[in-house]
């Protein structure tokens, strides 16, 4: 699944994690594979699925 780079920055910055968010913000490609990235996404302790967004039709 691809994560909106913004969603996880938006979730580091809610938390406090500036600095975590400018080095995602540098580091991450636009939309973040959330496969590829698992591991990181899991030191940040960010889950894939609270992160993609969801639709309401």
């Amino acid at each position: 699944m691809r994560i909106a780079r913004y969603r996880i920055v938006a979730a580091l910055r809610e938390r406090g994690q500036q600095v975590r968010a400018e080095w995602v913000e540098r580091e991450l490609p636009e939309l973040v594979d959330s496969d590829q990235h698992a591991g990181l996404l899991a030191t940040l302790r960010l889950d894939p699925a609270d992160l993609v967004a969801t639709r309401s039709w």
